[in-house]
């Protein structure tokens, strides 16, 4: 029915029958504000970022898509630019969204 590598609580699964309704557990709005905090990077990681930012503005300066930010390896510093609002990361990699890059390309 599930895979090995789906951890369920079962005081979250319902079962009506032949259906079975496992239920996600509720983020609080204190874990919420924690996610939406900008987290502290490796200087070198968020000039690589801004970097990858700065070379798509350039290239695409009438594009209305702007990317939720940017998923970035720490240590290669390959990136790739996001459109989706919940990324999903690689091992290795951070994110780094576009109003950190912003703020920081405007400080400079």
């Amino acid at each position: 029915m599930f895979d090995q590598k789906y951890l369920i609580n079962y005081n979250q699964v319902a079962v009506w029958g032949d259906k079975t309704v496992v239920y996600a557990p509720r983020i609080t709005e204190t874990q919420r504000q924690r996610m939406d905090r900008p987290l502290v990077l490796d200087p070198s990681v968020l000039r690589a970022a801004q970097r990858i930012y700065r070379t798509y503005c350039v290239l695409h300066p009438k594009n209305d898509k702007r990317p939720y930010g940017i998923a970035i390896h720490r240590k290669s510093h390959r990136g790739q630019l996001i459109f989706r609002e919940h990324p999903v990361l690689l091992p290795g990699e951070c994110f780094v969204s576009a109003n950190q890059l912003e703020t920081e390309i405007y400080r400079t």
